[in-house]
């Protein structure tokens, strides 16, 4: 049976580990967004932090698991800011607003740092499309607009249209929003949200 002393130490050694894959994240968003991916390189990362070489081969093979890991964990950190819009919306008007504007306000806060230092590479817009957590999101989106949309009695429209272009407007329109000094998200979700209500209820029209 393990120690009291022997539990404390355990405990140390995951905090270090997670400290140092922290470490080592924040330092690749900051390299990444002031010289670009591709410029990056490994040494690049590592001079960032105050670690080892060693260390960081203790976590990470190259410079595209950082990117990979980064994304996955704003990914991550996202997806529980939708679950509390589907917890919070009562409509389906309501879902979409605050759909956008959880999205466009986390990409904006996710960025932050690197447009206050003027760095010219927002390599991190957002969230990766083609991560499994990402593609989880997509289909939660999806069951998503299909529940409100019947909660309201909506006539029946094409889910998976509506849902690829909910998440392309969303994309497409927090890069521009990142380029735009200030960034203002509450413009970002008025404008997303009012084109994609008027496109539904064009759709719905036309289905009744």
């Amino acid at each position: 049976m393990p120690s009291s002393i022997d539990t404390l130490s355990s405990g140390k050694r995951a905090k270090s580990k997670a400290a140092n894959r922290r470490a080592i994240l924040e330092a690749g968003r900051r390299v990444f967004a002031r010289i670009g991916f591709d410029a990056t390189t490994v040494r690049d990362i590592i001079r960032e932090t105050e670690l080892a070489a060693g260390t960081f081969y203790n976590y990470f093979k190259c410079k595209e698991d950082v990117f990979e890991a980064i994304a996955e964990d704003s990914t991550y950190r996202f997806r529980t800011r939708l679950s509390d819009v589907r917890a919070r919306a009562t409509t389906f008007e309501d879902y979409i607003h605050q759909a956008y504007h959880a999205y466009f306000s986390f990409i904006a806060a996710e960025n932050a740092e690197a447009i206050r230092g003027g760095a010219p590479h927002l390599a991190l817009i957002g969230v990766r499309v083609d991560t499994p957590e990402m593609l989880a999101i997509a289909d939660e989106i999806r069951s998503d607009l299909d529940h409100v949309l019947k909660a309201a009695g909506a006539p029946v429209i094409d889910i998976d249209y509506l849902t690829a272009a909910a998440i392309g407007i969303a994309r497409e329109m927090g890069d521009h929003m990142l380029q735009r000094r200030p960034v203002n998200a509450d413009a970002a979700t008025e404008f997303a949200s009012a084109l994609l209500l008027a496109g539904v209820r064009e759709i719905a029209g036309k289905a009744v």
